[in-house]
Formats: structure tokens, sequence, C-alpha cells
């Protein structure tokens, strides 16, 4: 699975960093950033972050 972040669009909720540790985190600009590729054991994860983002600006592809 490959993952973005608008970041452009990104209002650092930090929801998807809540949810997901593993894959995003929040920059030192205070937007949310992928750094670390996701793998089969947290593509849940993922996903629900990108569902629940409030401003659908996470992005997946299998």
């Amino acid at each position: 699975m490959q993952v973005q972040i608008d970041r452009g669009g990104c209002i650092g909720c930090g929801l998807c960093a809540a949810l997901c540790p593993e894959v995003f985190r929040m920059a030192e600009d205070g937007l949310a950033e992928v750094y670390e590729a996701p793998s089969g054991a947290n593509g849940d994860k993922v996903l629900k972050a990108a569902e629940n983002c409030p401003v659908s600006v996470i992005h997946t592809e299998k």
C-alpha cells in the first residue's frame, strides 16, 4: 500500500498520527506527514486514518 498526504490541505488536527503513529507523525510545521511506508500489519489503521481525516487529504493506493 502507498499513502500520501496533501499537506497543502492539512489542518494539523493530529488524528492520523494518533490512529497510526507507525506511519504518520506531526512535522515541525504542525502539519501531518508520512514518515514510514505502511506495512501489512498497519494497513487497516492507515485506511482508518484516511477515512476519518476531517479534510480528506490522506490518499491511499494498493
